[in-house]
């Protein structure tokens, strides 16, 4: 009786032990690998901030204008266009109809 109960003993503590163990040190040693080598691929230049060099491309005024657009077609959207008119009316016409 008393060998089943400590060959229990052990057998838990093994399988206490074992579960407090890391199982995967070479994943977490490389993890977020991936995303920033894909920032790094997606940067154009990394080392910009060092220069003091201001951007080129568009200036302060045009860059404000194009954010305040992008921000106001959230609130009143474009309407929808028909691109395909596939047997449908032309111009909100019928096709078969003329003034």
């Amino acid at each position: 009786m008393f060998i089943i109960a400590r060959t229990t003993t052990v057998a838990l503590v093994c399988l206490l032990g074992a579960s407090c163990s890391h199982v995967t040190p070479n994943y977490d040693a490389r993890f977020g690998d991936a995303v920033r080598d894909a920032k790094r691929k997606m940067t154009i230049n990394p080392d910009a901030g060092k220069s003091g060099d201001t951007a080129t491309g568009m200036d302060g005024r045009a860059a404000r204008e194009a954010m305040n657009q992008y921000h106001e077609s959230y609130k009143t959207p474009p309407p929808a266009v028909n691109v395909i008119n596939i047997g449908g009316q032309i111009g909100g016409q019928s096709a078969g109809t003329s003034k």
